[in-house]
């Protein structure tokens, strides 16, 4: 299915076209506009008329999230603060937020990107659309709320939190979509369990995830215990939100909205550009929006770009799932550790539930690392020694992908915190 066929499939050829005279609208109004951009800009001798092609766009400087924080609180807008009708930012944890902010076109870019985005998985008119995203300065909530109005659907904007009141509404208002994290999906099929509920004997036919990375491990676990198709959808603030990229049926990666977003992948250490197909940090600029355009947008998030033809037919480039990001991963002893790669590991054992947690701690000058797993309650252990075989599987399978020497902690199940939100995955107390 798709929201705008001609859009979502336009040739390469008319695409690069789209995108160049969009890009080059873009650089202009943020020299014209933006002291910080015009700053930068000039440091390095370059022009708006300088950019001619695409492969221009490689000589300018990248943007962070420290540039937002340094231009606190509206110090990127390219739009008088008259013309701005929405503010979102993010949570502020380590400093300053970053705000982000929406013209009246912005909005409906937005939302007609939702719109595409669920209309590609199979959301129509009749389908009921259940949002546990949070609401309010996060994003991803009211980002779905505004696509799935648009398209038509029922809509439940009912929030992250209060599980049990989340399975009722699925019950009694015929819920077929949830959108949600993924983590909070695999809680929810456990609150069915305690429940009493068959997830089959609901109306769910699909499920939109995303705001923290999934495995394919995991994508079976929620598929498996809630009786749904689940998506991987992809969105940042600072972009727009959500609606970035979407999985389509063939569910061979997330394809970008390409004539919104110009991206590329970059060696995070060195900021040198990739070649197709190779791993590294995702890195976008904004060709539509108003309010806060962004160039070359540092995310940090880390995936690989492909741009064979997809059986769904849309020509648009697909991102790999994210395995984790580059600021946040995790170094052990000088070995890269993402969770997502423990996770693929854990989610493979049918002797353990799919929540885990990685402590890093230091004694002396050496790191220590230590994966917590929940054992499932149908394994049956009669002896301890069963146990023990269990730990030292794991804890060799996960040595082995990820160079790392560690240690594994059996827990009982539910012992790990369920979040409504992001899962924490790292509990970091090394002094550093």
């Amino acid at each position: 299915m798709y929201w705008n066929k001609q859009l979502e499939c336009l040739p390469a050829e008319e695409l690069t076209k789209l995108q160049l005279s969009r890009l080059q609208a873009v650089v202009e109004r943020v020299f014209n506009c933006v002291p910080h951009y015009r700053k930068k800009l000039q440091a390095i001798g370059f022009a708006p008329g300088d950019l001619r092609s695409l492969e221009d766009l490689q000589r300018l400087p990248f943007t962070t999230k420290q540039d937002l924080r340094d231009n606190y609180p509206f110090g990127l807008l390219t739009v008088p603060r008259k013309d701005i009708v929405r503010i979102h930012a993010s949570s502020g944890t380590t400093g300053k937020p970053t705000v982000v902010a929406y013209t009246r076109n912005d909005l409906q870019t937005w939302a007609d990107l939702m719109a595409r985005a669920l209309t590609s998985v199979g959301t129509n008119q009749d389908s009921v659309v259940q949002i546990a995203y949070g609401y309010g300065l996060f994003t991803g909530g009211l980002g779905i709320h505004y696509g799935a109005e648009l398209i038509g659907a029922s809509v439940i904007p009912i929030s992250g939190g209060n599980s049990k009141r989340q399975i009722m509404v699925m019950q009694d208002f015929g819920t077929t979509v949830l959108a949600c994290t993924p983590s909070y999906a695999l809680h929810l099929a456990e609150i069915m369990g305690e429940m009493g509920v068959n997830p089959h004997e609901l109306s769910l036919k699909a499920g939109v995830f995303g705001a923290e990375p999934w495995s394919d491990y995991m994508r079976q676990q929620i598929e498996n215990k809630l009786g749904i198709a689940a998506y991987d959808i992809y969105g940042l603030s600072e972009i727009i939100g959500p609606g970035v990229a979407m999985e389509c049926p063939a569910r061979q990666g997330l394809h970008l909205a390409e004539d919104h977003f110009l991206v590329e992948i970059i060696d995070p250490e060195t900021g040198e550009v990739l070649p197709e197909g190779e791993t590294g940090e995702l890195v976008i600029t904004t060709l539509t929006k108003e309010a806060l355009p962004v160039i070359r947008y540092r995310t940090r998030d880390i995936t690989a770009i492909h741009r064979q033809p997809c059986a769904c037919g849309r020509t648009h480039a697909r991102m790999e799932k994210v395995t984790g990001r580059s600021d946040d991963m995790i170094i052990i002893r000088g070995v890269n550790v993402f969770p997502s790669q423990v996770e693929s590991v854990l989610l493979q054992n049918p002797h353990i539930e799919p929540f885990y947690q990685l402590v890093v701690d230091r004694q002396g000058t050496l790191d220590q690392l230590e994966v917590l797993v929940e054992v499932s309650p149908n394994f049956k252990a009669d002896e301890v020694k069963q146990l023990e075989q269990l730990r030292q599987q794991l804890r060799r399978e996960l040595e082995n992908t990820l160079g790392v020497s560690l240690n594994v902690r059996l827990v009982e199940p539910k012992t790990i915190e369920r979040t409504e939100g992001k899962a924490k995955r790292v509990i970091d107390r090394r002094i550093i």
